[in-house]
């Protein structure tokens, strides 16, 4: 997650610059339940509103939650499905706040009325993240249910009015990107405390001239906007936190930015981009689903490197005989094609490794959404390329196949 908030506030500033991320233990994202009330368009757990069997009991959760502790594990985010709808889910952070975890919530906001409202302030969430994919009817279509918008809006609401830090969580994609300043300003106009923006999983299109495409020109509008908003917040002294997730290519562009419009502090941003280091999939950030299965994050749940039902979660994340978790932890990865060969592979630390895995079966080619082109990112690569060759995922060992290849 970069947080473009905290590094342009460095601009007007002589603080010192945030070192360079080591932590003991990775943050965790739990789908404690995948069952969910909501049927979305994006949803990366496939979700739907029924029972899911072998899902985790509450002292299995408890005995995780201690070996996490142990092991250094500073964050806990707690998610689905939708979380709500599992009957221990305040038991769960209640326990986790004494145990002096950072704790949040991740929710699609539809089920929080006055009572859910008042048991999570009283719980004290550091922080609740609520999805909004537009505004009015592109939000309920997303989420493909009527109401879906205003509910998600009168959480926000009355999370605010017990003093409890929102955010809103925007996925972009090419159905909704013109509610993308909209939402911004909601969350100007809602007084929301954080804007998340997060880049939809684009693949296919790692062959085509990155100056050209749709896509990636919209991106680019996007992420422009995104970070002038963002800076003319911390200019007017707004206090709302610009984060941004999916797409790693976004530090480097921060930079470019920087370049152009404050070139005498180029240098000291590179420096606390190169701290922050990206992509943190299998070093950072980690996943745990709602049967017990272990995930480099929450993209990769067709990928699972180990049950807790089996072996700690300790044990599994620091076990690196496993070839995909190695290649995630080396610094820095042994990448192929463009990423292999930039120059900014220090910040982006070579950016969603989901993306060509889904496309190639290999994960460590090229990432077909980074949206910079080869001159900006100091490479020379052929016009033509060779043709993505099928993947047979029947050979991988760890590809587990989702409910609806079943």
């Amino acid at each position: 997650m970069l947080r473009v908030t905290e590094y342009l506030s460095l601009l007007q500033s002589n603080d010192p610059l945030p070192p360079a991320r080591k932590p003991k233990g990775p943050v965790v994202i739990w789908n404690l339940i995948r069952r969910c009330n909501l049927a979305c368009k994006h949803c990366y757990s496939i979700s739907a509103d029924t029972d899911f069997p072998g899902e985790l009991s509450t002292n299995e959760v408890y005995a995780v939650m201690d070996d996490l502790k142990a092991y250094g594990v500073p964050v806990l985010i707690l998610s689905g499905g939708e979380p709500l709808l599992r009957p221990d889910i305040y038991d769960i952070a209640r326990r986790a706040k004494a145990m002096g975890f950072y704790t949040a919530l991740s929710s699609n906001g539809t089920l929080i009325d006055e009572e859910h409202a008042r048991q999570i302030a009283d719980i004290d969430f550091e922080y609740v993240g609520i999805s909004l994919d537009g505004i009015g009817k592109v939000h309920d279509q997303f989420r493909r249910k009527e109401g879906a918008y205003d509910n998600a809006l009168n959480a926000i609401r009355l999370l605010k009015k017990r003093h409890v830090k929102t955010g809103l969580r925007f996925t972009l994609t090419e159905d909704n990107r013109e509610h993308f300043e909209p939402v911004m300003d909601l969350t100007r106009s809602e007084g929301v405390d954080k804007f998340y923006l997060s880049h939809l999983n684009y693949g296919g299109r790692g062959n085509r001239n990155r100056k050209d495409d749709v896509v990636h020109k919209a991106t680019r509008d996007a992420v422009t906007f995104f970070i002038e908003r963002a800076w003319e917040d911390v200019q007017q002294g707004r206090k709302i936190d610009y984060v941004s997730g999916n797409n790693d290519a976004d530090g480097v562009f921060l930079l470019f930015w920087v370049r152009k419009n404050f070139p005498e502090q180029a240098e000291r941003m590179e420096t606390v981009l190169k701290n922050w280091g990206g992509n943190g999939s299998g070093k950072t950030v980690a996943n745990i689903d709602n049967i017990g299965n272990v995930h480099p994050d929450t993209f990769w749940w067709q990928y699972s490197i180990g049950s807790i039902k089996e072996r700690p979660f300790s044990d599994i994340w620091s076990d690196t005989s496993n070839a995909l978790m190695a290649g995630l932890k080396q610094e820095p990865r042994q990448l192929k094609g463009r990423c292999g060969a930039c120059q900014y592979l220090n910040i982006c630390g070579g950016n969603a490794r989901i993306r060509p895995y889904q496309l190639t079966g290999d994960p460590w080619e090229e990432d077909p959404a980074c949206y910079l082109n080869d001159e900006e990112i100091g490479v020379e690569m052929p016009e033509e390329r060779a043709p993505v060759q099928p993947y047979n995922r029947s050979k991988d060992l760890h590809y587990k196949k989702s409910p609806d290849q079943l």
